[in-house]
């Protein structure tokens, strides 16, 4: 169920992608952002706002790391994408999937299965063909390397701190953390304006309490018994999600490269991760089976 939760989580996040695109063209990023984390941290504050004294002084401040680790994370992106491609952007985002193992192991000295490495390699070739690797902006590379480096943190702490601290009150604090860092830029950087028009709102509301609130609060829940080198190879399924997605309702195209690397990203998944592994064998088993059954009880078989 972890597991599964956080290959939903991924779906979700794909999905959003179009809509966020949409949103940002007529409405100002920083200010998105601000009111997507006001959002998430309303939808948490009503169940959560009296768990906040379970965490003690402690939990607070393991929920305001990973809280500013968080925003680091999505205003790195956002500065990077200004200044490279979307492509080279998407790859080097995506090499978080090698940096959480390498601080696990440096940090906390979590010993990571060699099948984990086989599918952070194949995850990883997997990101290059569906994004592709080119260079646009020193800068903006830069920039999303640092994005890449903050999420590279933020998930292994993650893993650390959410066994011991209660998931709803943790993730409301990174909510919160967020939503005050955004707030602050927008108004630094002169984005004040308030949210207007459906396609504004419909993004803003899927985002602040499905992408933000649920998503951050089902990884923190699912962290407490999935590694953090696990959970970094599941989220290279995103961009697989926002390929489909962006081909179901915006008709983009990913071509032959773009598929296989799809591929390559599920495959490394299946290997890092024996229980998916395991179901996915047990499905292909039982498949042949099916009709036998059908065939002794009478019942004819319709269809494929």
């Amino acid at each position: 169920m972890p597991l599964l939760a956080l290959v939903l989580v991924t779906a979700v996040w794909g999905v959003t992608f179009v809509q966020v695109k949409d949103a940002v063209e007529i409405y100002p990023l920083f200010a998105f952002l601000a009111v997507r984390f006001a959002i998430a941290s309303a939808t948490l504050g009503v169940p959560g706002a009296r768990r906040l004294r379970s965490l003690g002084r402690r939990g607070l401040g393991a929920g305001m790391l990973l809280g500013v680790l968080l925003a680091a994370g999505y205003a790195l992106q956002t500065a990077g994408l200004e200044r490279t491609t979307a492509s080279s952007a998407g790859f080097i985002t995506g090499l978080y999937v090698v940096l959480v193992p390498l601080v696990a192991l440096v940090l906390f000295r979590e010993q990571i299965a060699r099948a984990v490495w086989v599918g952070v390699g194949l995850a990883l070739v997997g990101l290059a063909m569906l994004s592709g690797v080119g260079a646009d902006s020193a800068v903006g590379d830069l920039l999303i390397l640092g994005c890449a480096l903050a999420f590279g943190f933020q998930i292994p702490l993650t893993g650390r701190f959410a066994p011991r601290y209660d998931p709803l009150a943790l993730t409301l604090v990174q909510m919160l953390v967020a939503f005050v860092g955004f707030t602050a830029i927008a108004v630094v950087v002169g984005e004040v304006e308030l949210p207007h028009g459906r396609t504004v709102w419909a993004a803003l509301l899927v985002t602040g309490i499905f992408a933000s609130a649920l998503a951050y609060l089902i990884q923190t829940w699912a962290q407490r018994t999935v590694s953090a080198a696990r959970t970094a190879v599941v989220y290279t399924m995103e961009p697989v999600f926002a390929g489909l997605f962006g081909y179901l309702l915006a008709g983009d195209r990913l071509g032959a490269i773009g598929w296989a690397g799809c591929a390559l990203i599920l495959a490394g998944i299946v290997v890092s991760e024996p229980a998916a592994a395991e179901a996915i064998r047990r499905s292909i088993r039982r498949s042949p089976e099916r009709p036998r059954r059908r065939a002794r009880s009478g019942h004819r078989s319709e269809g494929p």
